[in-house]
């Protein structure tokens, strides 16, 4: 049987949504659509390669959520907190690639205090942040890798915990 955190598990998930997104435009207009789904005390996790587009799926986020600043990646600062412009929740947006522990590195950033009342959406965070909550959402981007000009990329949403089972995930492929 496979651990309760590894992405394989993750992804057999019921409620795992597959998507495929021609360009970053799309990338961040899903987003922006995903945002709708969004509360205070989701945590939301991105995993794919450098240039995968995780930073541009945030970007969506954040315009969907209505948040002040622009996002950006948090690489040199760690983690970056985008206050509501419309009475909605902050985006907190990490960046855990140069973090090597797990949540005990993670503690500093108080990420535990930030999310009951904001969207922590946490870049790399795959054997990092899976404890801070039972319920959060897996968003794993794959992208053509090599000398390509193909900017498709497959998107593969999954909802693990009681919070994502009847989410609306689904409603995003439409």
């Amino acid at each position: 049987m496979e651990a309760p955190h590894s992405p394989a598990a993750e992804t057999a998930h019921p409620s795992a949504v597959r998507l495929t997104l021609a360009s970053p435009e799309q990338t961040q207009e899903l987003g922006r659509r995903l945002a709708k789904l969004l509360r205070p005390g989701d945590l939301v996790m991105l995993t794919g390669e450098l240039g995968a587009g995780k930073t541009t799926l945030t970007r969506g986020l954040g315009e969907g959520l209505g948040v002040r600043g622009a996002v950006t990646s948090p690489t040199f600062v760690i983690a970056r907190v985008h206050p509501s412009l419309v009475g909605g929740p902050a985006l907190v947006h990490v960046d855990a690639y140069r973090l090597g522990g797990g949540l005990d590195e993670m503690e500093d950033l108080d990420l535990d205090v930030s999310l009951p009342d904001s969207v922590v959406v946490v870049e790399w965070g795959d054997g990092k942040v899976e404890d801070l909550s039972e319920d959060r959402l897996h968003v794993v981007i794959h992208r053509v890798v090599g000398n390509t000009d193909d900017d498709r990329r497959q998107i593969t949403l999954t909802g693990v915990g009681a919070r994502w089972a009847d989410a609306g995930l689904a409603g995003l492929s439409a």
